[in-house]
Protein backbone atom coordinates (compact mmCIF):
# COMPACT_ATOMS: atom_id res chain seq x y z
CA UNK A 1 0.00 0.00 0.00
CA UNK A 2 1.35 2.77 -1.08
CA UNK A 3 1.39 6.30 1.00
CA UNK A 4 1.43 10.18 -0.48
CA UNK A 5 1.55 13.55 1.06
CA UNK A 6 -0.53 16.63 -0.54
CA UNK A 7 0.25 20.13 0.96
CA UNK A 8 -2.82 22.08 0.16
CA UNK A 9 -2.63 25.80 0.88
CA UNK A 10 -5.46 28.18 1.84
CA UNK A 11 -6.25 30.41 -0.44
CA UNK A 12 -9.15 33.13 -0.26
CA UNK A 13 -10.83 33.94 -3.58
CA UNK A 14 -12.20 37.19 -4.49
CA UNK A 15 -14.52 37.06 -7.67
CA UNK A 16 -13.99 40.55 -10.07
CA UNK A 17 -16.46 41.70 -12.86
CA UNK A 18 -20.17 40.34 -12.82
CA UNK A 19 -20.95 37.30 -11.33
CA UNK A 20 -22.21 34.34 -13.07
CA UNK A 21 -26.85 34.14 -12.43
CA UNK A 22 -28.74 31.36 -12.90
CA UNK A 23 -29.76 30.34 -16.61
CA UNK A 24 -32.94 31.62 -17.00
CA UNK A 25 -33.76 28.82 -19.71
CA UNK A 26 -32.59 24.86 -19.94
CA UNK A 27 -29.55 24.13 -22.34
CA UNK A 28 -31.16 20.26 -22.48
CA UNK A 29 -32.47 21.90 -26.59
CA UNK A 30 -32.49 24.63 -28.14
CA UNK A 31 -36.02 26.57 -27.79
CA UNK A 32 -36.49 25.63 -31.62
CA UNK A 33 -37.05 21.94 -30.07
CA UNK A 34 -39.26 22.61 -28.20
CA UNK A 35 -41.17 25.07 -31.12
CA UNK A 36 -41.08 21.85 -33.04
CA UNK A 37 -43.12 19.76 -30.37
CA UNK A 38 -45.83 21.86 -30.19
CA UNK A 39 -46.32 22.52 -33.83
CA UNK A 40 -46.62 18.52 -34.68
CA UNK A 41 -48.78 18.67 -31.56
CA UNK A 42 -51.19 21.69 -33.36
CA UNK A 43 -51.09 19.13 -36.59
CA UNK A 44 -52.28 16.50 -34.40
CA UNK A 45 -55.60 18.32 -32.41
CA UNK A 46 -56.57 20.40 -35.32
CA UNK A 47 -59.02 23.27 -34.06
CA UNK A 48 -58.83 22.22 -30.87
CA UNK A 49 -56.40 23.59 -27.70
CA UNK A 50 -54.29 22.48 -25.31
CA UNK A 51 -54.50 23.28 -21.60
CA UNK A 52 -51.07 21.87 -19.60
CA UNK A 53 -49.95 23.24 -16.19
CA UNK A 54 -46.71 22.62 -14.87
CA UNK A 55 -45.43 21.17 -11.72
CA UNK A 56 -46.17 23.54 -8.52
CA UNK A 57 -43.28 24.90 -6.05
CA UNK A 58 -41.94 22.21 -3.54
CA UNK A 59 -42.73 22.51 0.25
CA UNK A 60 -39.18 21.32 0.60
CA UNK A 61 -35.69 23.04 0.40
CA UNK A 62 -35.09 21.27 -2.96
CA UNK A 63 -34.45 22.09 -6.24
CA UNK A 64 -37.35 22.88 -8.63
CA UNK A 65 -37.74 19.96 -11.45
CA UNK A 66 -40.32 20.64 -13.77
CA UNK A 67 -42.81 17.57 -14.18
CA UNK A 68 -41.73 15.62 -17.74
CA UNK A 69 -45.05 16.32 -19.79
CA UNK A 70 -44.62 20.47 -19.15
CA UNK A 71 -41.05 20.50 -19.68
CA UNK A 72 -41.04 17.98 -23.11
CA UNK A 73 -43.03 20.93 -24.23
CA UNK A 74 -41.32 24.46 -23.14
CA UNK A 75 -38.25 23.70 -21.51
CA UNK A 76 -39.57 26.18 -19.17
CA UNK A 77 -38.26 25.49 -15.39
CA UNK A 78 -40.87 27.82 -13.43
CA UNK A 79 -43.42 26.32 -10.36
CA UNK A 80 -47.18 26.79 -11.54
CA UNK A 81 -46.66 27.96 -14.74
CA UNK A 82 -49.30 27.11 -17.64
CA UNK A 83 -49.00 26.70 -21.20
CA UNK A 84 -52.04 27.12 -23.49
CA UNK A 85 -51.72 25.78 -27.47
CA UNK A 86 -54.03 26.90 -29.79
CA UNK A 87 -54.66 25.11 -32.66
CA UNK A 88 -57.06 27.06 -34.24
CA UNK A 89 -55.11 30.34 -34.51
CA UNK A 90 -51.65 28.48 -34.12
CA UNK A 91 -50.17 30.42 -31.27
CA UNK A 92 -49.06 29.44 -28.45
CA UNK A 93 -48.99 31.64 -24.75
CA UNK A 94 -47.41 30.82 -21.59
CA UNK A 95 -48.68 32.25 -18.26
CA UNK A 96 -46.28 32.42 -15.55
CA UNK A 97 -45.74 34.38 -11.90
CA UNK A 98 -44.37 38.01 -12.39
CA UNK A 99 -41.20 39.02 -11.32
CA UNK A 100 -40.47 38.68 -7.58
CA UNK A 101 -37.57 40.88 -6.31
CA UNK A 102 -37.33 39.61 -3.23
CA UNK A 103 -37.61 36.22 -4.10
CA UNK A 104 -34.62 36.86 -6.64
CA UNK A 105 -32.37 38.78 -3.90
CA UNK A 106 -32.35 35.48 -2.30
CA UNK A 107 -32.43 33.02 -4.60
CA UNK A 108 -31.00 34.80 -8.34
CA UNK A 109 -33.09 35.99 -11.11
CA UNK A 110 -35.80 34.24 -12.70
CA UNK A 111 -37.79 34.11 -15.93
CA UNK A 112 -40.61 36.83 -15.94
CA UNK A 113 -43.32 37.38 -18.23
CA UNK A 114 -42.56 39.93 -21.42
CA UNK A 115 -40.49 40.05 -24.58
CA UNK A 116 -37.53 38.56 -23.34
CA UNK A 117 -38.93 35.43 -22.13
CA UNK A 118 -40.49 35.34 -25.73
CA UNK A 119 -36.98 35.39 -27.06
CA UNK A 120 -35.99 32.78 -24.91
CA UNK A 121 -38.30 30.32 -25.05
CA UNK A 122 -39.25 30.79 -28.35
CA UNK A 123 -43.01 30.98 -26.66
CA UNK A 124 -45.50 33.34 -29.18
CA UNK A 125 -46.75 34.94 -25.82
CA UNK A 126 -45.20 34.97 -22.12
CA UNK A 127 -48.00 36.88 -19.92
CA UNK A 128 -48.72 37.16 -16.03
CA UNK A 129 -50.39 34.25 -14.95
CA UNK A 130 -53.09 36.32 -13.41
CA UNK A 131 -54.48 36.31 -17.22
CA UNK A 132 -54.91 32.78 -17.36
CA UNK A 133 -58.53 32.91 -15.95
CA UNK A 134 -59.58 35.28 -18.85
CA UNK A 135 -57.66 33.83 -21.55
CA UNK A 136 -59.47 30.75 -20.83
CA UNK A 137 -63.13 32.30 -20.88
CA UNK A 138 -62.02 33.26 -24.50
CA UNK A 139 -60.61 30.14 -25.53
CA UNK A 140 -63.60 28.32 -24.83
CA UNK A 141 -66.03 30.71 -26.37
CA UNK A 142 -68.39 29.04 -28.99
CA UNK A 143 -67.48 25.41 -26.78
CA UNK A 144 -64.01 24.16 -28.19
CA UNK A 145 -62.25 21.18 -27.45
CA UNK A 146 -59.31 20.57 -24.86
CA UNK A 147 -56.83 18.43 -24.46
CA UNK A 148 -55.12 18.05 -21.04
CA UNK A 149 -53.13 15.82 -19.02
CA UNK A 150 -54.89 13.29 -17.05
CA UNK A 151 -52.16 10.76 -15.94
CA UNK A 152 -50.29 12.17 -12.91
CA UNK A 153 -47.52 13.96 -13.44
CA UNK A 154 -44.05 12.65 -13.56
CA UNK A 155 -41.13 14.34 -10.83
CA UNK A 156 -38.12 13.32 -10.21
CA UNK A 157 -37.29 9.33 -10.48
CA UNK A 158 -41.37 8.80 -11.21
CA UNK A 159 -42.75 6.35 -13.50
CA UNK A 160 -46.51 6.22 -14.70
CA UNK A 161 -46.81 3.14 -13.55
CA UNK A 162 -45.83 4.17 -10.02
CA UNK A 163 -47.86 8.37 -10.39
CA UNK A 164 -50.85 6.51 -11.33
CA UNK A 165 -50.77 3.75 -8.27
CA UNK A 166 -50.09 6.48 -5.82
CA UNK A 167 -52.73 8.62 -7.46
CA UNK A 168 -55.69 6.28 -6.97
CA UNK A 169 -54.90 5.00 -3.55
CA UNK A 170 -54.81 8.66 -2.29
CA UNK A 171 -58.26 8.30 -3.64
CA UNK A 172 -58.95 5.24 -2.39
CA UNK A 173 -57.73 5.29 0.88
CA UNK A 174 -60.33 6.65 3.16
CA UNK A 175 -58.15 9.03 5.20
CA UNK A 176 -56.76 10.26 2.46
CA UNK A 177 -59.06 11.48 -0.30
CA UNK A 178 -57.38 13.35 -1.99
CA UNK A 179 -57.20 14.03 -6.16
CA UNK A 180 -54.47 14.05 -8.44
CA UNK A 181 -53.05 17.70 -9.14
CA UNK A 182 -54.42 16.77 -12.87
CA UNK A 183 -58.08 15.44 -12.37
CA UNK A 184 -58.61 18.68 -10.14
CA UNK A 185 -56.74 21.14 -12.51
CA UNK A 186 -59.58 19.13 -14.91
CA UNK A 187 -62.46 20.03 -12.67
CA UNK A 188 -61.44 23.70 -12.21
CA UNK A 189 -60.81 24.08 -16.03
CA UNK A 190 -64.95 23.18 -16.89
CA UNK A 191 -65.73 24.87 -14.02
CA UNK A 192 -64.29 28.23 -16.23
CA UNK A 193 -65.71 26.93 -19.45
CA UNK A 194 -68.42 24.26 -19.26
CA UNK A 195 -68.93 24.09 -22.64
CA UNK A 196 -65.99 22.82 -23.87
CA UNK A 197 -64.87 18.88 -24.40
CA UNK A 198 -61.69 17.31 -22.20
CA UNK A 199 -59.54 15.12 -24.26
CA UNK A 200 -56.30 13.24 -23.05
CA UNK A 201 -53.41 15.37 -24.34
CA UNK A 202 -51.10 12.00 -22.68
CA UNK A 203 -52.41 9.68 -25.73
CA UNK A 204 -51.05 12.50 -28.04
CA UNK A 205 -47.22 13.15 -26.15
CA UNK A 206 -46.41 9.31 -25.60
CA UNK A 207 -46.88 8.72 -28.86
CA UNK A 208 -44.71 11.37 -30.12
CA UNK A 209 -42.09 10.52 -26.62
CA UNK A 210 -41.99 6.83 -28.09
CA UNK A 211 -39.53 7.62 -30.92
CA UNK A 212 -36.29 9.84 -29.33
CA UNK A 213 -34.93 12.67 -31.95
CA UNK A 214 -31.07 12.62 -32.33
CA UNK A 215 -30.82 15.11 -29.52
CA UNK A 216 -33.04 13.62 -27.19
CA UNK A 217 -30.66 10.25 -27.88
CA UNK A 218 -27.72 12.06 -27.11
CA UNK A 219 -29.19 12.57 -23.54
CA UNK A 220 -29.96 9.02 -22.87
CA UNK A 221 -26.35 8.63 -24.30
CA UNK A 222 -24.85 10.74 -21.89
CA UNK A 223 -26.96 9.55 -19.14
CA UNK A 224 -26.05 5.96 -19.62
CA UNK A 225 -22.09 6.97 -19.70
CA UNK A 226 -22.76 8.73 -16.56
CA UNK A 227 -24.63 5.43 -15.07
CA UNK A 228 -21.58 3.60 -16.03
CA UNK A 229 -18.86 5.33 -14.94
CA UNK A 230 -20.69 5.15 -11.31
CA UNK A 231 -20.72 1.36 -11.70
CA UNK A 232 -17.34 0.66 -12.85
CA UNK A 233 -15.96 3.35 -9.73
CA UNK A 234 -17.96 1.18 -7.48
CA UNK A 235 -16.49 -2.00 -8.53
CA UNK A 236 -13.09 -0.39 -8.11
CA UNK A 237 -13.48 0.39 -4.55
CA UNK A 238 -15.39 -2.92 -3.76
CA UNK A 239 -13.90 -4.87 -1.11
CA UNK A 240 -15.56 -7.62 1.44
CA UNK A 241 -17.17 -5.44 4.87
CA UNK A 242 -18.36 -2.64 3.11
CA UNK A 243 -22.12 -1.66 3.04
CA UNK A 244 -24.53 -1.87 0.25
CA UNK A 245 -25.12 1.85 1.08
CA UNK A 246 -21.79 2.42 1.00
CA UNK A 247 -21.32 1.38 -2.89
CA UNK A 248 -24.42 3.08 -3.29
CA UNK A 249 -22.91 6.24 -2.50
CA UNK A 250 -19.91 6.59 -4.89
CA UNK A 251 -22.50 6.56 -7.61
CA UNK A 252 -24.12 8.97 -5.64
CA UNK A 253 -20.50 11.03 -5.94
CA UNK A 254 -20.25 10.19 -10.01
CA UNK A 255 -23.31 11.72 -10.92
CA UNK A 256 -23.07 14.42 -8.81
CA UNK A 257 -19.86 14.96 -10.35
CA UNK A 258 -21.09 14.69 -13.71
CA UNK A 259 -23.91 17.01 -13.39
CA UNK A 260 -26.90 15.22 -13.76
CA UNK A 261 -29.89 16.81 -11.12
CA UNK A 262 -30.90 13.36 -9.40
CA UNK A 263 -31.41 9.65 -9.87
CA UNK A 264 -33.51 7.68 -12.25
CA UNK A 265 -34.73 5.26 -9.61
CA UNK A 266 -33.57 4.74 -6.46
CA UNK A 267 -30.41 2.22 -6.38
CA UNK A 268 -30.90 -1.29 -6.33
CA UNK A 269 -27.80 -2.87 -4.58
CA UNK A 270 -27.93 -5.99 -3.30
CA UNK A 271 -25.36 -8.22 -1.67
CA UNK A 272 -25.99 -12.48 -2.06
CA UNK A 273 -29.43 -13.28 -1.75
CA UNK A 274 -30.80 -9.99 -1.49
CA UNK A 275 -30.78 -9.81 -5.19
CA UNK A 276 -33.35 -12.34 -5.30
CA UNK A 277 -35.60 -9.15 -5.01
CA UNK A 278 -35.73 -7.63 -8.14
CA UNK A 279 -36.47 -4.12 -6.62
CA UNK A 280 -34.66 -4.23 -3.32
CA UNK A 281 -33.22 -1.04 -2.27
CA UNK A 282 -33.03 -1.36 1.76
CA UNK A 283 -29.21 -0.84 1.10
CA UNK A 284 -28.47 -1.84 5.04
CA UNK A 285 -26.36 -5.21 4.45
CA UNK A 286 -22.95 -5.45 5.44
CA UNK A 287 -21.24 -7.02 1.98
CA UNK A 288 -19.10 -10.86 2.86
CA UNK A 289 -16.63 -12.71 0.91
CA UNK A 290 -17.46 -14.61 -1.79
CA UNK A 291 -20.81 -12.88 -2.09
CA UNK A 292 -22.39 -11.54 -5.76
CA UNK A 293 -23.70 -8.30 -5.95
CA UNK A 294 -26.09 -6.90 -8.15
CA UNK A 295 -25.50 -3.10 -8.81
CA UNK A 296 -28.48 -1.14 -10.79
CA UNK A 297 -28.39 2.56 -10.44
CA UNK A 298 -28.64 5.32 -13.17
CA UNK A 299 -28.73 9.02 -13.26
CA UNK A 300 -31.80 11.51 -14.46
CA UNK A 301 -29.34 13.90 -16.69
CA UNK A 302 -31.27 17.15 -18.07
CA UNK A 303 -34.62 15.27 -17.91
CA UNK A 304 -33.09 12.16 -19.07
CA UNK A 305 -32.89 8.55 -17.26
CA UNK A 306 -30.93 5.39 -18.19
CA UNK A 307 -31.00 2.36 -16.98
CA UNK A 308 -28.03 0.11 -16.95
CA UNK A 309 -27.08 -3.29 -14.34
CA UNK A 310 -23.88 -5.36 -13.74
CA UNK A 311 -22.70 -8.31 -11.65
CA UNK A 312 -19.64 -8.18 -9.62
CA UNK A 313 -18.18 -10.67 -6.93
CA UNK A 314 -17.42 -8.29 -3.89
CA UNK A 315 -13.73 -9.39 -3.57
CA UNK A 316 -12.99 -8.94 -6.80
CA UNK A 317 -12.79 -12.78 -8.24
CA UNK A 318 -15.13 -14.92 -9.17
CA UNK A 319 -15.22 -18.25 -7.74
CA UNK A 320 -15.45 -21.24 -9.75
CA UNK A 321 -19.20 -21.63 -9.44
CA UNK A 322 -20.21 -17.96 -10.02
CA UNK A 323 -18.35 -18.13 -12.84
CA UNK A 324 -20.49 -21.07 -14.54
CA UNK A 325 -23.67 -19.60 -13.68
CA UNK A 326 -22.54 -16.27 -14.72
CA UNK A 327 -21.20 -16.86 -17.97
CA UNK A 328 -23.51 -19.32 -19.09
CA UNK A 329 -26.13 -16.38 -18.51
CA UNK A 330 -23.91 -13.95 -20.21
CA UNK A 331 -24.39 -15.83 -23.48
CA UNK A 332 -27.39 -16.32 -23.57
CA UNK A 333 -27.93 -12.81 -22.28
CA UNK A 334 -25.85 -11.85 -25.78
CA UNK A 335 -27.62 -14.35 -27.92
CA UNK A 336 -30.69 -12.05 -26.89
CA UNK A 337 -28.76 -8.89 -27.71
CA UNK A 338 -26.71 -9.36 -30.78
CA UNK A 339 -30.79 -10.69 -32.83
CA UNK A 340 -31.82 -6.80 -31.76
CA UNK A 341 -32.52 -4.89 -34.77
CA UNK A 342 -36.00 -2.69 -36.58
CA UNK A 343 -39.27 -5.22 -36.88
CA UNK A 344 -41.25 -7.73 -35.03
CA UNK A 345 -40.22 -8.73 -31.90
CA UNK A 346 -41.29 -12.62 -32.49
CA UNK A 347 -38.66 -12.07 -35.15
CA UNK A 348 -35.78 -11.39 -32.96
CA UNK A 349 -36.73 -13.95 -30.39
CA UNK A 350 -36.74 -16.64 -33.24
CA UNK A 351 -33.28 -15.22 -34.21
CA UNK A 352 -32.09 -15.35 -30.23
CA UNK A 353 -33.66 -19.06 -29.61
CA UNK A 354 -31.27 -20.47 -32.57
CA UNK A 355 -28.31 -19.12 -30.85
CA UNK A 356 -29.06 -19.86 -27.61
CA UNK A 357 -29.58 -23.44 -28.55
CA UNK A 358 -26.23 -23.54 -29.61
CA UNK A 359 -24.90 -21.79 -26.77
CA UNK A 360 -26.40 -24.60 -24.56
CA UNK A 361 -25.22 -27.47 -27.21
CA UNK A 362 -22.12 -26.84 -26.93
CA UNK A 363 -21.47 -25.19 -22.68
CA UNK A 364 -20.42 -27.52 -20.18
CA UNK A 365 -21.99 -27.69 -17.06
CA UNK A 366 -21.11 -28.97 -13.76
CA UNK A 367 -24.06 -28.39 -11.51
CA UNK A 368 -27.47 -29.72 -12.69
CA UNK A 369 -29.60 -26.84 -10.69
CA UNK A 370 -28.13 -24.49 -13.52
CA UNK A 371 -28.47 -26.54 -16.65
CA UNK A 372 -32.01 -26.64 -15.88
CA UNK A 373 -32.45 -22.85 -14.79
CA UNK A 374 -30.71 -22.14 -18.28
CA UNK A 375 -32.99 -24.14 -19.76
CA UNK A 376 -36.06 -22.74 -18.57
CA UNK A 377 -34.46 -19.53 -19.32
CA UNK A 378 -34.36 -20.06 -23.12
CA UNK A 379 -37.51 -21.89 -23.33
CA UNK A 380 -39.27 -18.70 -22.04
CA UNK A 381 -37.87 -16.78 -25.27
CA UNK A 382 -38.94 -20.11 -27.00
CA UNK A 383 -42.08 -19.50 -25.87
CA UNK A 384 -42.49 -15.91 -26.79
CA UNK A 385 -40.87 -16.79 -30.48
CA UNK A 386 -43.84 -19.02 -30.74
CA UNK A 387 -46.83 -16.79 -29.75
CA UNK A 388 -48.89 -15.10 -32.27
CA UNK A 389 -49.07 -11.48 -32.90
CA UNK A 390 -45.30 -10.08 -33.25
CA UNK A 391 -44.91 -7.66 -30.85
CA UNK A 392 -43.60 -9.31 -27.33
CA UNK A 393 -41.60 -7.31 -24.71
CA UNK A 394 -37.59 -7.66 -24.77
CA UNK A 395 -37.86 -4.91 -21.59
CA UNK A 396 -39.08 -1.58 -21.09
CA UNK A 397 -38.93 1.74 -22.61
CA UNK A 398 -36.72 4.51 -21.10
CA UNK A 399 -36.57 8.19 -21.90
CA UNK A 400 -37.62 11.26 -20.00
CA UNK A 401 -38.84 8.36 -17.36
CA UNK A 402 -36.92 4.98 -16.46
CA UNK A 403 -39.82 3.24 -17.47
CA UNK A 404 -41.22 5.59 -20.28
CA UNK A 405 -44.48 6.60 -21.59
CA UNK A 406 -45.13 4.24 -24.52
CA UNK A 407 -47.91 3.63 -27.14
CA UNK A 408 -49.00 1.21 -29.26
CA UNK A 409 -46.90 0.17 -31.69
CA UNK A 410 -46.01 -3.28 -33.67
CA UNK A 411 -42.29 -3.15 -34.99
CA UNK A 412 -39.12 -1.76 -33.60
CA UNK A 413 -38.75 1.59 -35.20
CA UNK A 414 -34.93 3.28 -35.44
CA UNK A 415 -35.16 5.87 -32.48
CA UNK A 416 -36.75 3.91 -30.01
CA UNK A 417 -34.96 3.00 -26.47
CA UNK A 418 -35.50 0.58 -24.33
CA UNK A 419 -33.16 -1.97 -21.68
CA UNK A 420 -33.34 -5.44 -22.50
CA UNK A 421 -33.11 -7.04 -18.70
CA UNK A 422 -33.69 -10.84 -18.30
CA UNK A 423 -33.16 -12.83 -15.23
CA UNK A 424 -31.70 -16.43 -14.76
CA UNK A 425 -33.09 -17.27 -11.21
CA UNK A 426 -33.44 -20.61 -9.55
CA UNK A 427 -36.04 -19.54 -6.42
CA UNK A 428 -35.81 -22.39 -4.41
CA UNK A 429 -32.01 -21.06 -3.65
CA UNK A 430 -32.25 -17.73 -3.71
CA UNK A 431 -30.18 -17.68 -6.55
CA UNK A 432 -30.46 -14.43 -9.60
CA UNK A 433 -28.63 -13.12 -12.05
CA UNK A 434 -29.06 -10.18 -14.17
CA UNK A 435 -27.18 -7.65 -16.85
CA UNK A 436 -29.15 -4.51 -18.47
CA UNK A 437 -28.00 -2.37 -20.82
CA UNK A 438 -29.51 0.50 -22.57
CA UNK A 439 -30.51 -0.35 -26.41
CA UNK A 440 -31.42 2.03 -29.26
CA UNK A 441 -32.82 0.73 -32.17
CA UNK A 442 -30.92 2.39 -35.53
CA UNK A 443 -31.47 1.74 -38.77
CA UNK A 444 -30.54 -1.91 -39.69
CA UNK A 445 -29.87 -2.99 -36.04
CA UNK A 446 -29.06 -1.45 -32.86
CA UNK A 447 -27.05 0.84 -30.73
CA UNK A 448 -25.77 -0.35 -26.85
CA UNK A 449 -25.03 2.46 -25.05
CA UNK A 450 -23.80 1.17 -22.24
CA UNK A 451 -21.43 -1.46 -24.03
CA UNK A 452 -18.29 0.04 -22.38
CA UNK A 453 -19.32 -1.06 -18.71
CA UNK A 454 -17.55 -4.96 -18.62
CA UNK A 455 -19.54 -7.84 -18.54
CA UNK A 456 -16.86 -10.59 -19.39
CA UNK A 457 -15.67 -12.25 -16.03
CA UNK A 458 -11.59 -11.52 -16.90
CA UNK A 459 -12.68 -7.80 -18.33
CA UNK A 460 -14.24 -7.57 -14.41
CA UNK A 461 -11.81 -9.08 -12.20
CA UNK A 462 -9.28 -6.43 -14.30
CA UNK A 463 -11.51 -3.55 -13.58
CA UNK A 464 -12.22 -4.48 -9.77
CA UNK A 465 -8.00 -4.94 -9.37
CA UNK A 466 -7.30 -0.80 -9.95
CA UNK A 467 -7.43 1.22 -7.01
CA UNK A 468 -10.90 3.16 -6.86
CA UNK A 469 -11.51 6.76 -5.70
CA UNK A 470 -12.77 5.24 -2.21
CA UNK A 471 -9.90 3.43 -1.43
CA UNK A 472 -7.50 6.77 -2.43
CA UNK A 473 -9.78 8.92 -0.07
CA UNK A 474 -8.93 7.41 3.12
CA UNK A 475 -7.02 10.43 4.49
CA UNK A 476 -5.85 11.62 7.58
CA UNK A 477 -5.79 15.75 8.02
CA UNK A 478 -3.46 17.43 9.96
CA UNK A 479 -4.31 21.30 10.14
CA UNK A 480 -1.22 24.15 10.58
CA UNK A 481 -0.82 27.65 11.12
CA UNK A 482 -1.51 30.14 13.67
CA UNK A 483 -4.30 30.64 16.50
CA UNK A 484 -5.71 34.17 17.20
CA UNK A 485 -7.68 35.13 20.41
CA UNK A 486 -8.10 31.27 20.71
CA UNK A 487 -9.38 31.25 17.08
CA UNK A 488 -7.34 28.66 14.83
CA UNK A 489 -6.63 30.79 11.56
CA UNK A 490 -5.89 27.62 9.25
CA UNK A 491 -2.91 28.84 6.82
CA UNK A 492 -2.62 24.87 5.32
CA UNK A 493 -3.58 21.71 5.71
CA UNK A 494 -1.67 18.56 5.02
CA UNK A 495 -3.23 15.07 3.73
CA UNK A 496 -1.75 11.65 3.82
CA UNK A 497 -3.74 9.28 2.13
CA UNK A 498 -3.05 5.37 1.48
CA UNK A 499 -3.75 4.05 -1.52
CA UNK A 500 -2.15 3.78 -4.96
CA UNK A 501 -2.34 7.76 -5.64
CA UNK A 502 -0.39 7.38 -8.45
CA UNK A 503 -3.03 5.35 -10.44
CA UNK A 504 -4.30 6.16 -14.11
CA UNK A 505 -6.42 4.85 -15.85
CA UNK A 506 -8.05 5.18 -19.56
CA UNK A 507 -11.36 7.41 -19.65
CA UNK A 508 -14.01 4.42 -21.54
CA UNK A 509 -15.65 5.50 -24.53
CA UNK A 510 -18.46 7.61 -24.76
CA UNK A 511 -21.03 6.51 -27.39
CA UNK A 512 -21.16 3.08 -26.72
CA UNK A 513 -20.73 0.86 -29.11
CA UNK A 514 -22.74 0.42 -32.72
CA UNK A 515 -24.01 -2.76 -34.04
CA UNK A 516 -25.71 -4.13 -36.99
CA UNK A 517 -27.57 -6.57 -37.88
CA UNK A 518 -28.38 -9.93 -35.93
Amino acid sequence: MKRCTIAALAVLAVASGAAAQPPLFTDAFPKEDFAARRLRVMNEIGDAAVVIQGAADYPAYVKFRQNNQFFYLTGVELPRAVLVIDGKTRVSTLFIAPRDERAERSEGPLLAPGPEAQTLTGIDRVLPRAEFGAALEALATGGRTFYMPHRPEALMAATPGYTTGHARNSLEDPWDGRKSREATFIERVKAKAPSVQIKDLDAVLDAMRLVKSPRELALLRESSRIAGLGIMEAMRSAEAGMYEYELEAIADYVFKKHNAQGFAYFALVAAGRNAAWPHYHAAQTRTEDGQLVLFDYAPDYKYYASDVTRMFPINGRFTADQKELYTIYLRLYQSLMTSIRPGKASDIFKDAVKKMDAVMASYTFSNPKYQEAATRFVDGYRRRAEATGGRGSLGHMVGMEVHDVTAPFDELKPGMVFTIEPALTIPEDRVYVRLEDMIAITETGYENMSAFVPVEVADIEKLMAETGFAEKGRCLYSFGGGSNGGLRRTSHVAVTCSGDTGHTRERPADRGDQREGG
